[in-house]
């Protein structure tokens, strides 16, 4: 469920509510108990926290496993050079 964000213009008071999408804005503060509206937001970006999502969908890992072996010497030999 979406949270909404409301503003009370009488007393001031700002409160989240979550709702249904179908359900209607509320009215009434519960505060001071005049009308209320409801505040538009920018809302939230999307963020990816933890281990599992790169942009180049390849975790740095892998590659740190290639190049850490290579560091300690124990890399294939190279051919052609």
């Amino acid at each position: 469920m979406p949270t909404y964000d409301y503003a009370c213009d009488s007393c001031g008071h700002a409160f989240e509510a979550f709702q249904k999408m179908s359900e209607e804005p509320l009215k009434i503060c519960p505060e001071c108990g005049k009308s209320v509206r409801r505040v538009l937001t920018g809302g939230l970006g999307i963020s990816f926290k933890g281990s599992g999502f790169y942009v180049n969908d390849a975790s740095p890992s892998a590659k740190s496993g290639k190049e850490g072996a290579c560091a300690a010497g124990s890399c294939p030999a190279k051919s052609g050079s």
